[in-house]
């Protein structure tokens, strides 16, 4: 890893957005990197767009700010796509990861995105696994599948230690298939 990589992700709040770029944070954290995980929210109902950012380096981060240019934009909710402008300032040799039934090539396509993108249907996976639309920690799998930047066992490792019993159980199964079942375009 070279510089800061900056991680910016969309979606409605209830959907673990924020538990996710935090559980991104905490896995790169086990792997000696320092890290900034925040919201970007105000007094939001369940449902309404959030953003949430991770910075992960190598070095220390002295960067206080929103994530403006993203090295990776992660779109939890693919209605958000629609209402917010997700692709904003995506780096071209990015990634874009969607939540989405969408093949990756016919996104690519309808966002006219430079970026390499990874899809997966994450609603799918928490619905049938976690028994609600909670999405992040499936998305973590396809994360870590496309873009390499933590190594899958310590997001595993991470579940473990922030869920307990059937809960943590249940959400590292969630990870592992989206992992398996990621589609990714431009590699």
């Amino acid at each position: 890893m070279r510089g800061i990589v900056e991680v910016r992700f969309h979606g409605r709040g209830g959907q673990g957005v924020v538990t996710a770029s935090r559980l991104l944070a905490e896995a790169a954290l086990l792997e000696g990197k320092k890290v900034q995980s925040f919201p970007a929210f105000g007094a939001e109902r369940e449902g309404a767009p959030i953003k949430a950012f991770t910075r992960i380096s190598e070095a220390p981060i002295y960067i206080r700010s929103q994530i403006y240019t993203p090295n990776i934009v992660v779109v939890l909710d693919p209605t958000v796509i629609r209402s917010e402008r997700v692709t904003e300032g995506l780096k071209d040799d990015g990634w874009l990861i969607v939540n989405t039934i969408k093949d990756p090539e016919v996104l690519k396509e309808e966002l006219d995105a430079k970026a390499k993108i990874a899809t997966v249907n994450a609603t799918s996976i928490a619905l049938e696994l976690l028994g609600a639309p909670r999405v992040n920690t499936p998305i973590l799998g396809t994360l870590v599948k496309s873009t390499r930047l933590v190594k899958l066992d310590s997001v595993i490792s991470i579940i473990k230690s922030t869920f307990k019993g059937k809960v943590a159980d249940m959400n590292i199964k969630a990870v592992e298939r989206a992992y398996q079942e990621t589609k990714i375009k431009g590699v």
